[in-house]
């Protein structure tokens, strides 16, 4: 599931309240095993994913670089040439 966590840092535009959402689903996905939670846990789950989201927006805010913004484009295509190569 982690393999499908993206870096979000750095890029042009900004990562967005969507994609770091995501990131911080799978990530809870990851540590409770659950890919959808019982119904009981339904709240501690949601609770959990919304807080990692807005602790990773904070961080990602606060982060200081020197290097260019790196465009989307350009490393999907990078991905997926690494992809062609690993899987044929």
């Amino acid at each position: 599931m982690c393999r499908n966590i993206k870096p979000l840092y750095n890029f042009a535009p900004p990562a967005t309240d969507e994609e770091i959402r995501a990131a911080s689903l799978q990530f809870i996905r990851k540590i409770t095993g659950f890919n959808k939670p019982a119904k009981i846990n339904e709240a501690a789950f949601e609770h959990a994913v919304n807080q990692v989201a807005q602790i990773s927006k904070n961080l990602l805010a606060s982060l200081v670089t020197a290097a260019a913004p790196r465009d989307r484009e350009v490393e999907a295509l990078k991905a997926k040439a690494r992809a062609k190569l690993r899987f044929g």
